[in-house]
C-alpha cells in the first residue's frame, strides 16, 4: 500500500444527512480506496480478492471463474489480471463492461438464474466466488440468517458446476458458517476454512469461507 493521504475533511452539504456525510469522509480518507483509484480498480473489495488469494493461491491462469454479487466489478479485475481464461459475472445491480467478462444483471435468487449462468459459463467453473450480501436489518440473528440463505444457495450452485479440485469462496458474517451446512461443505472439498482479510473494514462482521479441492460430485 502507498502511503496514506493526509486526513481529508467534509463539510456537510444542507441537505446531506449526517450518516452520508460520515461515510463520505470514511472513503475519502481509506487507504484502499485510494489505492484503488490509483491503481483503477473499481472497488477497494479488489484488494479482499487479492489477499484470499495471497493466503491460498486460488487464482491461475486459464480459469473459468464465476462471480456472483459482481457489482461494481472489482474481482472480476482481479480474476482477468490473474489470467482468467473467462469470466462470468452476476449481480442485481449493472456492471459497466469489463473485457474478458459476460455479465448477467439479474438476481441470484430467481428461479432462472442457475441456468443462465451455466449457460453462459459453457462448461465447467474452477472457481466460484460469492461476495453476495442481503441488506442489513441491525439485527444480528435476521442478517446472519439471511446470508446464511445466500451462502447456502451459492454452496449448491457451486456444486453443480465445479470442477472436481475447484474452489468456493463465500463472504459470510462473524460467527462463521453455519455447522450443519459447513459440515456438508466439508464433505465435499479437501480444505476449508475462514479468513478476514486486512483490506476488510475492522467494524465490518464479514469474513469469508474458502473451500478448496472439490472433490466432484
Amino acid at each position: 500500500m502507498s502511503r496514506k493521504k493526509p486526513t481529508q475533511k467534509v463539510k456537510t452539504a444542507k441537505r446531506r444527512k449526517p450518516s452520508s456525510t460520515r461515510w463520505l469522509q470514511r472513503q475519502l480518507n481509506d487507504p484502499y480506496v485510494q489505492e484503488a483509484n490509483r491503481l483503477g480498480y473499481r472497488s477497494r473489495s479488489a484488494f479482499k480478492l487479492k489477499e484470499i488469494d495471497d493466503k491460498v493461491h486460488l487464482l491461475k491462469r486459464g480459469q473459468i471463474v464465476v462471480d456472483l454479487g459482481a457489482a461494481p466489478g472489482g474481482w472480476c479485475q482481479v480474476a482477468v489480471e490473474k489470467g482468467a481464461k473467462k469470466v462470468v459475472a452476476l449481480d442485481l445491480l449493472a456492471v459497466e463492461p469489463l473485457p474478458g467478462v459476460t455479465v448477467l444483471q439479474m438476481d441470484f435468487m430467481d428461479d432462472d438464474a442457475p441456468e443462465a449462468l451455466i449457460a453462459a459459463i459453457g462448461e465447467g467453473a474452477d472457481l466460484v466466488l460469492s461476495d453476495m450480501a442481503p441488506n442489513t436489518t441491525g439485527h444480528k440473528q435476521t442478517d446472519h440468517i439471511r446470508i446464511m440463505d445466500l451462502v447456502e444457495t451459492a454452496y449448491y450452485f457451486a456444486k453443480d458446476v465445479l470442477r472436481p479440485g475447484g474452489t468456493f469462496v463465500a463472504k459470510v458474517f462473524q460467527g462463521g458458517t453455519q455447522q450443519e451446512l459447513l459440515a456438508q461443505i466439508k464433505k465435499d472439498f479437501k480444505t476449508v476454512k475462514h479468513f478476514k482479510p486486512d483490506s476488510s473494514r475492522k467494524e465490518s462482521a464479514e469474513q469469508y469461507l474458502i473451500a478448496q479441492g472439490f472433490r466432484g460430485s
